[in-house]
């Protein structure tokens, strides 16, 4: 790689570029404007759909059309930073995804809203790859560990950070905007990424550059979709036959895609995705543990806040806020794993382990605190799992990318993103349907537990009695199931009707019941949900074995 005279202060070695620091900032910029976008839509949705209308599924779309966007457009976006410099892919990438934000701003009904979205994940896809490159060609090798490090905080804290913003932008309702206050805050963001990327990022280009490998694009951009979609969509339709049908043929075409790329190689060409990068244990291993712990993640974040909101009946400020300690504790985790760096491939084990016990102390704190759990139960075990995510994100970029060749820098970080957002998707599609599967049999059968006893003591006893639990179990069931949450459940409205029937008394039994099984439900359901977390922890921990043990030889 050969750099501008305007973008080194002296001889081209990547160790004295001036301004590498300022670079990392607006590189980590980026980074935050994605991880907020990815994240905050799931707390402003029912405001959205409350103010632009449509159909439930508009709540799983504004995530889905960034989702699959991105996931689409990672390895092409990557491969172009090679192809025309990563400087100026990552300021059009920046460009357009601003563009993209004060769009959805200004929209006017949830197919434009959505749109729009797609538009923010394909500028994202162009933007977010080149980062990874460039710090590669920045900073020394004894600088570079440092450097990836801020992406495990800076990631960590914005996933957490991101609901938080949102819920208080949201009920701040700030110069009357509502929740297009939570696209609008990019604009700063993103102007700030522009204006520092033209100031600060490195203008290189590769000596040779590629062509760009069109037939390799539209197999990777197909088998992306195939993949992704499904995942998204899979669960809020009920899995039907041709959702496993795409993913099946989604692996199908990722293998042909491999395929083509290794003869594309052989032949001379230039393939999107570098076959040597799979003959390096680092990257080959990084991606592996990537898809297994961003599925956890991904996964983790979404049921606690369905948890917080819809089970114990949080605003969404205060859900945001609930999650302050894991914020904190990943803070804490980055400066514990600065200091144990030398220790490589054992910092992340160490990190996995860490956060495995955070989890599960949640469970504890469920199980000791039941339905009467509150936001400051929470403190201790999420300040430790945040500890814990610290510890493992921060060397986790450096060793995954320590081995990759500059030729091979923007292949290497686009695939490495995309991973991430696969493994996301997948994280998100596991654990919620998990967590919606399970719901509405853990509320029927605490109703069961809880409804007569509490019937019974407001005086209600015999086939009455019998007849309310069965109403409510029902109720309660169907509810936590259904696709629709604007429709009441047909045996609600039965319920309802049993209950003005029963009297006074048995209303407000019935309604305390009610609240109490469901809540009951939540947190039974929540507990399963975590120790599946602590699983997919647990596979991280295995898979970690496949890194290297440290990112480069110390001598």
């Amino acid at each position: 790689m050969t750099a501008t005279d305007e973008s080194r202060a002296g001889v081209g070695t990547p160790a004295v570029y001036r301004w590498r620091w300022a670079a990392l900032f607006v590189i980590l910029a980026a980074e935050v404007m994605d991880m907020l976008d990815a994240m905050i839509t799931s707390i402003a949705a029912p405001s959205i759909r409350a103010d632009l209308g449509g159909s439930a599924s508009i709540v799983q779309w504004l995530g889905a059309a960034y989702t699959l966007a991105m996931a689409v457009g990672l390895i092409t976006g990557g491969r172009l930073g090679d192809v025309v410099g990563r400087k100026r892919m990552f300021v059009i990438g920046a460009v357009g995804f601003t563009a993209g934000s004060l769009l959805c701003a200004l929209a006017q009904s949830p197919e434009t809203l959505i749109a729009f979205r797609g538009l923010q994940g394909l500028f994202g896809a162009v933007m977010l790859p080149q980062g990874l490159g460039m710090i590669k060609e920045m900073f020394s090798e004894e600088e570079m560990s440092k450097a990836f490090g801020a992406f495990g905080p800076v990631m960590g804290l914005s996933s957490v950070g991101g609901p938080i913003l949102a819920g208080w932008l949201i009920d701040a309702d700030l110069f009357g905007t509502g929740w297009r206050m939570i696209f609008l805050i990019n604009l700063p963001l993103g102007l700030l990424a522009v204006l520092g990327g033209l100031r600060f990022l490195p203008a290189t280009r590769s000596t040779e550059a590629p062509r760009l490998d069109l037939a390799g694009v539209v197999l990777a951009a197909l088998a992306s979709l195939l993949l992704i979609y499904p995942l998204v969509q899979g669960r809020e339709l009920g899995w039907p036959t041709w959702a496993f049908a795409m993913i099946a043929a989604g692996v199908a075409v990722f293998g042909l895609f491999g395929w083509y790329e290794a003869r594309t190689k052989r032949a001379g060409g230039d393939p999107l995705v570098v076959p040597s990068l799979f003959h390096k244990r680092g990257y080959t291993g990084g991606l592996i543990v990537g898809t297994v712990f961003f599925s956890g993640m991904a996964g983790f974040s979404l049921v606690f806040s369905l948890f917080l909101q819809i089970g114990l009946g949080y605003s969404p400020l205060r859900a945001g806020l609930a999650t302050v300690p894991w914020s904190a504790g990943v803070v804490i985790g980055f400066g514990v794993a600065q200091a144990v760096q030398r220790y490589g491939r054992r910092v992340i084990h160490g990190g996995t382990v860490v956060m495995a016990l955070g989890v599960a102390a949640v469970v504890l704190t469920l199980h000791l605190a039941g339905t009467g759990v509150g936001p400051w139960d929470f403190v201790p075990a999420l300040t430790l799992t945040g500890t814990g995510m610290g510890v493992l994100m921060a060397p986790f970029f450096d060793i995954v990318l320590a081995g990759v060749e500059p030729h091979e820098t923007g292949s290497a970080s686009g695939t490495l993103t995309a991973v991430q957002q696969f493994g996301s998707a997948l994280g998100v599609a596991v654990l919620g349907t998990i967590f919606f599967g399970v719901l509405g049999g853990e509320i029927a059968s605490a109703t069961d537990t809880t409804a007569p006893k509490t019937l019974a003591a407001a005086g209600v006893s015999g086939p009455a009695r019998d007849r309310l639990v069965a109403g409510l179990r029902d109720c309660g069931h169907d509810r936590a199931v259904a696709k629709d949450t604007e429709t009441v459940p047909a045996s609600c409205l039965r319920a309802e009707g049993e209950v003005r029937a029963a009297g006074v008394p048995a209303q407000r039994a019935a309604a305390e019941a009610g609240r109490t099984a469901v809540k009951s439900g939540f947190v039974a359901t929540m507990k399963i949900v975590l120790w599946v977390e602590v699983g997919l922890l647990g596979l991280t921990f295995l898979a970690a074995f496949l890194l290297p043990r440290r990112a480069r030889d110390p001598e």
